[in-house]
């Protein structure tokens, strides 16, 4: 068996809307690839330009022959080709020996994941290049990641907003005994940003100056000291670009419709779970990952909305791909919490 280990890796993938993260097995760092989900294609001949990082600079800045292209929208595939040629080349900087046994890859979905989805998953790996294919919920990944005992009788309640979903879950005896997940995440806090700017102030600005935005300056409860920032955009009346000064306070006034979705969502989970398990909630909080775990004061406002006790995780964008990593470690003890989905 040991011999086996050293001829395969075996990889583990946090395939995400806004990120895809890596880890292989074995490998002293662990997690080894942590990049965008973006390639960018030559239109004429479909052609593969720049994958990860590389793509993600040129969103919104191509010339009409190249199209930078986001290949999972809402947590799930929405162009099968590309996110097959994208999991390939992620494989392909990970996987140095191209001669060894192919790997076998641990996949992180979304919950609320349909049958026909989880089959897009596991063959756009299975055509990168995988020998055998593991599909776990993101939520029981982001739990294993953070450490948390999933197969204990006592509930865990993990909310995990990514770029594209949140997926909140209770999760009891190696199972999900609820789960909420909405396609509501980062990226919809990018798009409330693009559309209060254009309602309010007439300023068109990118995809990639939202996100600056709300890394920058955006919160999700008031802050101790509220900040600001200068942006650049086009002014939509003048049609030329334009300065703007934008505090932290007219952020959070645009972020508050998808925050307050995530609140609403939190707020249905805690009025779906057994009472047993919700008073081990009270106990042990809530655990929050994913990137949107990273947006100032989310914590607080979830504490203040639920008057339970709310904690971050440490490396919120990697609990997901850390989980997917421990699963393949110990792939009997945790073959139950793999999703049982037909392959046929």
């Amino acid at each position: 068996m040991s011999w086996f280990r050293f001829i395969s890796n075996d990889i583990g993938i946090d395939l995400g809307t806004a990120n895809t993260v890596v880890f292989v097995r074995g490998h002293p760092k662990g997690i080894v690839l942590n990049e965008p989900s973006v390639v960018a294609v030559e239109v004429s001949t479909n052609k593969v330009v720049a994958i990860g990082r590389e793509a993600k600079e040129m969103l919104g800045r191509t010339p009409g022959e190249i199209k930078a292209i986001r290949p999972l929208k809402d947590g799930v595939i929405a162009d099968f080709e590309i996110t097959e040629k994208m999991l390939s080349a992620f494989i392909r900087k990970v996987v140095k020996h191209r001669y060894l046994l192919k790997p076998r890859i641990v996949i992180s979905v979304p919950s609320g994941i349909t049958e026909v989805e989880k089959r897009a998953v596991r063959d756009s790996a299975e055509n990168a290049g995988a020998r055998e294919v593991f599909l776990i919920q993101e939520p029981m990944a982001a739990a294993i990641g953070v450490g948390l005992p999933v197969d204990q009788p006592s509930g865990i309640m993990v909310i995990d907003i990514g770029g594209g979903t949140s997926e909140i879950a209770v999760i009891a005896l190696n199972g999900i005994v609820n789960n909420t997940s909405i396609r509501i995440a980062g990226d919809e806090m990018n798009e409330a940003i693009v559309s209060y700017l254009k309602k309010n102030y007439n300023l068109l600005i990118g995809e990639l100056t939202a996100e600056e935005i709300k890394i920058r300056v955006g919160s999700a409860f008031p802050q101790d000291r509220e900040e600001s920032m200068e942006i650049k955009g086009r002014d939509l009346v003048a049609g030329v670009p334009k300065n703007l000064k934008i505090s932290s306070a007219q952020v959070r006034e645009a972020l508050s419709e998808p925050i307050d979705a995530i609140v609403d969502a939190v707020k249905l989970s805690l009025e779906r779970t057994p009472p047993e398990l919700a008073s081990d909630i009270l106990d042990r909080g809530i655990v929050l990952t994913g990137g949107g775990a990273l947006l100032r004061n989310i914590d607080k406002r979830l504490r203040h909305e639920t008057n339970l006790p709310v904690n971050v995780a440490e490396d919120p964008l990697l609990c997901v791909a850390r989980g997917t990593g421990k699963v393949l470690d110990n792939l009997t003890q945790y073959s139950k919490v793999l999703i049982k989905s037909r392959a046929d």
